[in-house]
């Protein structure tokens, strides 16, 4: 519902290439005994707090209450031109579609659009997909749509219910052009391969990013990027920001979303294979797609592969400040959430989502694997990132 991509189902785990140890379940992995993604009770964030007596605020409806509920902040707000999502006709270039996030949910807006959407992270379980119907009234209609799957379960999602993010050339109504360029991306993505089909406001120096670009000449996609795209920190005129609760698509944001989406597949997909492999009585961490599956998870969370920034970033929002107040501080006052943005996203190479309730969900065996090959890389890449987590994280020391 979030992103766009094609409904492909493939058991193996997207870059791992060991064949031991496979599940002989004969169904789909969201479908085990272990996991039964569709019958266990919900346990996020979207779930437990319900939409009961949320205010009704004009032409916005019930985003800003909403958001307040879930504690995403305003100021996450990023700006999608591109017609993805289930309700993509309500969207255009003059009429983006805003996801608001933190490290649990991503709610979406469309002003005029019928629905809210949110995806919401089940520590447990993987992201769970609602609609909010923007019509007041005194039982707002809430409820869990599998529809949302036919994206996102995918191997884009790593064969998890999870999120996508999605880069791709894309026309000057909307009109996405895959065919010319679609890129998944993450924190290992280069710049000058993400956003697509998104606004980006924010300077960048010298770097090139497809944001803010549409393609007039499917000959010449490229010549899409020019100057005009970029190091803008305005969308006037092309968006009335007066119909979004802020006026920005701020790039430090995006950098952000841009990590989290894969971290938070990574930690469900590792959840979910050794709660299999424990139920089936072959769980080893030693060989196979197991261990691969933590290292790649390890890995992803120390920033391993992490493309390098080619000049500073800076956001138009007050985005940045908001994600370093919420960081877990050591005795000296480090947090894993200090941005860097000079050469990197973060100023300590580990993610801030070994804090998340997804984290601290992982089975006993899967969290201390991981915690072990993250120990090992820290020793001789980042001293200061180990000792903020001997500090700030249970099970480190």
């Amino acid at each position: 519902m979030l992103a766009l991509a094609g409904l492909v189902w493939v058991w193996a785990f997207v870059g791992l290439a060991g064949q031991a140890g496979r599940s002989l379940f004969p169904g789909t992995i969201d479908q085990h005994p272990a996991i039964d993604y569709a019958g266990a009770p919900p346990a996020d964030p979207a779930s437990r707090a319900g939409v009961a007596g949320l205010a009704f605020d004009g032409p916005q409806g019930y985003l800003r209450a909403l958001l307040a509920r879930l504690d995403v902040p305003i100021e996450s707000q990023l700006l999608l031109f591109s017609k993805t999502g289930v309700q993509h006709p309500f969207t255009n270039p003059r009429n983006p579609r805003a996801l608001y996030f933190n490290d649990r949910v991503v709610v979406g807006y469309i002003p005029g659009a019928p629905l809210l959407e949110i995806a919401s992270h089940d520590p447990r379980q993987g992201v769970m997909f609602y609609t909010l119907t923007q019509k007041e009234g005194p039982a707002p209609d809430f409820g869990r749509r599998r529809l949302c799957l036919s994206c996102h379960l995918s191997a884009n999602s790593l064969d998890v219910p999870g999120l996508l993010v999605r880069s791709m050339f894309t026309g000057p109504e909307g009109v996405t052009m895959p065919q010319l360029g679609s890129f998944l991306t993450d924190h290992r993505s280069p710049l000058e391969r993400r956003w697509g089909g998104w606004y980006v406001t924010g300077t960048h120096g010298a770097a090139r990013h497809m944001g803010n670009a549409m393609v007039a000449d499917p000959s010449q996609p490229e010549a899409s990027v020019h100057e005009g795209t970029l190091n803008r920190t305005s969308l006037d005129p092309r968006v009335d920001v007066s119909l979004y609760p802020a006026p920005s698509s701020d790039i430090v944001a995006l950098m952000v979303f841009d990590h989290q989406g894969r971290a938070i597949n990574l930690l469900t997909r590792l959840g979910w294979e050794t709660r299999i492999a424990k139920a089936e009585s072959r769980l080893d961490f030693s060989a196979g797609d197991l261990r691969e599956l933590v290292r790649e998870t390890a890995d992803y969370l120390l920033f391993v592969d992490e493309a390098p920034l080619a000049a500073p970033l800076a956001g138009t929002s007050a985005y940045a400040k908001v994600f370093s107040a919420a960081g877990r501080g050591d005795g000296t006052g480090r947090s894993l959430r200090d941005l860097d943005l000079s050469t990197r996203l973060l100023r300590y190479r580990c993610s801030h989502m070994v804090y998340s309730p997804a984290f601290d969900a992982l089975p006993e065996e899967a969290r201390t694997a991981v915690i072990a090959r993250m120990k090992a890389i820290l020793a001789t890449r980042d001293s200061a990132a180990s000792e903020i987590l001997g500090e700030t994280l249970a099970g480190w020391r």
